[in-house]
């Protein structure tokens, strides 16, 4: 197993590459002021527990205005996140120190933004404290911090699995088979378990139902997931008890679809939780409602309150742009209760004005929604909607969008070209968002290829299949190995595809 220095977390096995949009310190804008909070202006950043780090190598290159910092204690990680930043340009600064020497190092700056994913629910409860009294000495009056974890109720079922999964590695698991070995071994002992039928599995169906989800799941994923020796799923309170110490308190939900009563509680539930004076306890009810398992909020050093007019004039000076071809748009929404449609009178509108992928103000849209029937509150609900979909984005305020095009341009070919050998890195970044986007391998080869001149589908297929001829690799379709020449026929309707809907996308997003 590993050594000592990583107090009990799993580092056999690299994290994935994953990309997390509630990191982004621009994109905290805009749920905050749906939710009617103040939102800061943004300096200074700080991510920590990075993991693989391309979320903060993709910030640090889209995000010129921004200096960022970070640490994650794999020092694997800590170095591709740090080769990514220096080849996109970025002077981000990223280190390979445990919590309790990062926190304590005396040449950082206070921050506006502070962001941790996936880190609480495994860490120790020193390694909270250490957190919170960072997050207390470092988080300027009116920063954000983003803080996601595991919660309760929803675990409640699940978290015996989980405990017999860690047990049987533990007692029964061969050091030389890895964690990856030793998660493979768990889930068979598991599924044996569970065909015994104990009263357990009886009593929680629902947890038995979640353990053949997982089964087919990324083993790095569940490595990380499940085999820490800490593991800790919190009810609300619990955090929200946690992080008094550090005089911050909860803003918003950073997945805008949660905080909606139509999609999420029934009208009946909706109308208690009104009659609940404390809000904690209603963040807790609604968990309950919702049987909540994973919790991505805001909390705000000093939580404000916008009055009168305030939230409308702020919402309507907020840019937006639409990230998907049209033909992609999506026409339901899925919430705790089920699936919602979209009222094509409220949504079409919308997406007539906004399909030429050009960057407007939320007043703008009122201003032309206005004359097809759509209200200001309409529209604030249904930008909500889009927004917790991933399918309308805010536009980075503020930016030196030429240098951030400078060094998102450098980012994009170092992954794209990280992908000629493996797709593992499935993200770009862009300048207009100072975020990333969703690009997987195909398409980023796609693109490169057009960076090196080609110019058509044919062009960009053929380039796609040289490389992969060249590493003796094939197309898997439906579950088969393509043959021969069938790799580029799929190829070329791929590339077809991509020009058609994705490239003007990419282009407007500055791509």
């Amino acid at each position: 197993m590993s050594t000592a220095w990583n107090a009990g977390y799993v580092t056999d096995v690299n994290y994935t590459f994953g990309y997390y949009g509630e990191l982004n310190p621009m994109r905290s804008r805009l749920p905050l002021l749906l939710s009617g909070r103040h939102a800061p202006k943004i300096e200074n950043a700080c991510e920590l527990g990075f993991g693989q780090g391309l979320s903060v190598a993709i910030h640090a290159a889209a995000q010129p205005s921004i200096n960022w910092y970070g640490t994650d204690f794999n020092p694997s990680q800590a170095a591709f996140a740090s080769e990514m930043t220096r080849l996109a340009g970025a002077d981000a600064k990223l280190f390979d120190e445990a919590f309790s020497e990062f926190c304590a190092r005396q040449d950082l700056p206070d921050f506006d933004f502070i962001g941790l994913h996936g880190i609480w629910t495994w860490i120790s409860d020193e390694n909270r404290q250490i957190l919170v009294d960072f997050i207390r000495r470092k988080l300027r009056p009116g920063g954000v911090l983003y803080i996601s974890y595991n919660t309760l109720p929803g675990w409640s079922s699940s978290a015996p699995i989980r405990h017999l999964m860690k047990r049987h590695a533990d007692v029964m698991g061969a050091p030389g088979m890895g964690p990856v070995g030793q998660t493979d071994a768990s889930l068979a002992f598991i599924e044996q378990f569970l065909a015994q039928e104990p009263l357990y599995a009886k009593a929680n169906p629902a947890a038995v139902e979640r353990f053949k989800s997982i089964k087919g799941q990324d083993r790095q994923y569940l490595a990380h997931e499940y085999m820490n020796r800490d593991w800790v799923p919190m009810y609300f309170a619990d955090m929200e008890a946690w992080l008094a110490e550090a005089k911050v308190g909860f803003a918003a939900s950073a997945h805008t679809i949660d905080s909606l009563h139509d999609l999420n509680v029934t009208p009946d539930q909706a109308t208690f939780m009104r009659n609940i004076p404390d809000a904690s306890l209603r963040e807790t009810i609604r968990d309950f409602y919702t049987n909540q398992q994973f919790r991505r909020d805001y909390w705000l050093r000093g939580v404000r309150n916008m009055v009168g007019h305030e939230q409308a004039a702020a919402l309507r000076e907020e840019r937006v742009v639409l990230t998907v071809a049209r033909a992609d748009i999506p026409t339901k929404v899925r919430g705790t209760l089920g699936e919602a449609g979209l009222m094509e009178q409220i949504y079409h509108p919308i997406y007539d004005l906004m399909q030429d992928h050009k960057a407007r103000t939320i007043g703008e849209i009122e201003t032309e929604v206005a004359t097809k029937g759509v209200s200001l509150q309409q529209l604030v609900s249904a930008i909500t909607i889009l927004l917790g979909l991933g399918v309308l984005l805010p536009v980075a305020p503020g930016q030196d969008l030429s240098k951030a095009k400078t060094r998102t341009l450098a980012l994009n070919r170092a992954i794209a070209k990280r992908s000629i050998s493996v797709g593992d890195v499935a993200y770009f970044a862009s300048p207009v968002l100072g975020s990333g986007i969703i690009a997987p391998r195909f398409q980023q080869l796609f693109w490169l290829s057009k960076q090196n001149g080609g110019k058509t589908p044919a062009d960009w297929a053929a380039f796609t299949w040289s490389l992969l001829q060249g590493q003796n690799q094939a197309i898997i379709k439906d579950g088969a190995t393509l043959q021969g020449e069938d790799n580029l026929t799929e190829l070329k309707a791929q590339a077809e595809v991509w020009g058609a809907k994705i490239l003007p996308v990419w282009t407007a997003l500055g791509i």
